[in-house]
């Protein structure tokens, strides 16, 4: 089964992206988390995102189509990545999603198989 592993940072945790003093640590938790991944034969994609500044958001409001930058709504979180894994069950799931070194993680199951 496919389930699509969200994965929520906090604010501090996108900066340790480019903090020269965290990067080295915030990177090679991201890489070994990945690599067990792959290594295990699980993963379909996955996909880091940059910061939620970078992103448009389009909405629709009576029919009206907008165009806004960067985060749709100020937030304690957003996501930061993906990830797509075909494992046998939701417990499975679960077990990858709780191994990962972001802020939380929504597992759900994908709609199409």
């Amino acid at each position: 089964m496919k389930y699509t592993l969200l994965m929520y940072e906090s604010t501090e945790d996108f900066a340790k992206r480019i903090d020269p003093i965290h990067k080295e640590a915030y990177v090679g938790s991201w890489t070994h988390y990945v690599t067990a991944m792959i290594d295990s034969g699980i993963v379909v994609s996955t996909a880091g995102l940059q910061s939620p500044e970078t992103g448009t958001i389009l909405s629709r409001k009576g029919g009206e189509l907008r165009v806004q930058d960067g985060p749709i709504t100020e937030t304690k979180e957003q996501i930061g990545g993906l990830a797509i894994i075909d494992v046998p069950d939701l417990d499975t799931a679960l077990e990858w999603a709780a191994r990962c070194p972001g802020s939380s993680v929504e597992v759900r199951l994908n709609l199409y198989q």
